[in-house]
């Protein structure tokens, strides 16, 4: 069984390539920044997916989606935008926005009139793969605001991102993608310790003992010929209990989940390694490379070949 699934989802899914800046904002400033899609070539050419957060270190501030409430950021505060969506950072929400443009800014960003600074703020993006089956971006929503996060020892957090980033330190990408993953989980650790008891998706899923226990045996042993009956053997409940608890919470049923589970798991390797498709099949539960073949394009549109060549 594996003991840690959210960890399993975060190597699987690539996390990777993150790129920070600081920012310092004299009032009055508000900047909107547009889909972190449309960033990419110029922020983390290469990444599938942008996920954009902000970290205030001093004075306060507003942000939110576009078009949509801000919320009040105070020092320590984080918010995170899973999804890449634009949004809006801002000393008033009712100011007028100009478009931020980042690029891989090799010094500190200012904001406003060049008055006296009220706002310093880290903003940092970090790439993953969105395809073929990313369960943590699915169970999350467009934003979140984590009030107080990096506090304590992640006080540290937003000035050793930026002088990394700045220096440009030998080593310095391999630094911050692990910078940057290890405040991802904690973002996420404290969103799953707020989620309320009726809260529905991958992460509810894994919080549920049954579900959770049930996750880490799929994540545990991928490529084990797993049956209905046996899993809901090993969270000791009844097939069809189980079988409705697993889809109520995780949104699908379970053999659909380990099927989409294994091609994240193969389209990885494929695109990530040399290992011939017939070995990738057997990792990952298909006793046929046809068999494989046929389910991964079926799911992926394109022959495990193509994908692997990136076509």
């Amino acid at each position: 069984m594996s003991t840690d699934p959210l960890s399993d989802v975060l190597r699987a899914v690539r996390l990777d390539g993150a790129f920070f800046y600081a920012v310092q904002a004299s009032e009055p400033w508000s900047v909107e920044a547009v889909a972190a899609k449309e960033l990419t070539p110029r922020v983390l050419p290469g990444a599938e997916h942008l996920i954009s957060y902000h970290i205030l270190t001093s004075g306060r501030c507003w942000g939110g989606l576009t078009g949509e409430r801000a919320v009040e950021l105070a020092p320590g505060d984080v918010i995170v935008f899973p999804h890449g969506d634009g949004h809006v950072m801002s000393s008033d929400p009712r100011l007028r926005s100009v478009p931020a443009t980042p690029g891989r800014f090799p010094e500190t960003v200012t904001l406003g009139d060049g008055g006296e600074v009220a706002a310093t703020f880290v903003c940092g993006f970090l790439g993953c793969d969105r395809r073929p089956f990313n369960p943590l971006l699915s169970t999350l929503p467009r934003q979140l605001h984590l009030p107080g996060l990096s506090s304590g020892w992640r006080q540290s957090f937003a000035r050793q991102v930026v002088e990394e980033s700045q220096a440009r330190r030998v080593g310095a990408d391999s630094v911050l993608t692990r910078l940057a993953e290890l405040m991802f989980v904690e973002v996420l650790r404290r969103y799953v310790e707020t989620l309320p008891p009726e809260q529905r998706g991958w992460l509810a899923g894994l919080r549920d003992d049954a579900v959770g226990r049930a996750l880490g045996l799929l994540h545990g042993d991928p490529a084990h010929p797993w049956t209905l009956d046996e899993l809901a053997a090993g969270v000791a409940m009844s097939r069809s209990a189980f079988a409705d608890r697993f889809t109520t919470l995780v949104g699908q049923p379970p053999m659909q989940y380990l099927a989409q589970w294994r091609m994240q798991l193969a389209a990885r390797r494929l695109a990530t390694g040399s290992a011939k498709v017939a070995a990738i099949a057997e990792t990952v539960g298909y006793e046929s490379e046809e068999a494989f073949s046929r389910a991964f394009k079926r799911l992926m549109g394109v022959s495990p070949g193509a994908w692997r060549r990136g076509t």
